[in-house]
């Protein structure tokens, strides 16, 4: 069962989707507002939040914002918006899924189910730590380190840098990073790409000029690898 909080205003939407999610076999709490959502968030640690933008007290972007700023908590964004340039914003300020309305309660329960099968834990329970030289990549505490020195990155930093650790010395290419890390499936975001890979070169002391870990492939994508040892 997995424990969920609807952030949404709109009570003809809000008590029909409460009951439908549980009759899926969710335990599901609820809000109105941004700041009662940020407190219940904080306070109840849901397994998953369902963000409405269109609050009454802020902006659901802005408060998006707000909870991935204390807050690894997987959030899907329900909101009628349907503009691409507002899904690339929010998807880019940390959501992990968008969601636009109308939908059906069978539709948000199958992105709930995809979002959590994406979750930190191993299945196996063992430590999933990614190591490539002196990089080392913890999904469980969603921490990064580099020979030894903790990397502050953002949730959507590390969500890159985590892929692309799965993939040592392999190219990955943008189209496969907007799919598997932004759940973008279409094209005309390749910039969404270089911006991320250009804040976390910088965070990890390198540059596209002289890279140490991630070597950009001209026309094809990026690939993560160790720097070779010096002899």
């Amino acid at each position: 069962m997995a424990r969920l909080l609807l952030i949404e205003d709109d009570l003809t939407i809000r008590t029909p989707l409460i009951r439908a999610l549980r009759e899926r076999g969710h335990a599901v709490a609820a809000a109105s507002t941004a700041m009662a959502g940020l407190r219940d968030a904080l306070e109840d640690r849901p397994d998953l939040v369902v963000l409405d933008l269109g609050l009454p007290d802020l902006d659901g972007r802005e408060l998006l914002r707000m909870l991935r700023a204390v807050s690894s908590v997987p959030v899907i964004v329900a909101t009628a918006r349907d503009d691409e340039t507002e899904i690339v914003r929010v998807l880019d300020a940390g959501a992990d899924d968008y969601v636009v309305k109308p939908f059906t309660a069978a539709q948000l329960d199958a992105r709930v189910r995809a979002v959590l099968r994406r979750g930190p834990a191993g299945a196996d329970g063992q430590d999933p730590a990614l190591v490539v030289g002196g990089l080392r990549v913890d999904p469980r505490a969603r921490q990064v380190t580099l020979d030894g020195v903790a990397v502050e990155l953002t949730p959507r930093e590390f969500d890159l840098l985590h892929h692309l650790a799965g993939r040592p010395g392999q190219v990955v290419t943008k189209r496969e990073l907007l799919t598997e890390v932004w759940q973008i499936p279409y094209g005309g975001a390749d910039k969404t790409v270089d911006v991320h890979l250009s804040w976390l070169r910088r965070k990890l002391g390198e540059n596209a000029q002289q890279p140490r870990y991630l070597h950009t492939v001209r026309g094809v994508g990026v690939r993560l690898e160790a720097p070779a040892v010096r002899s």
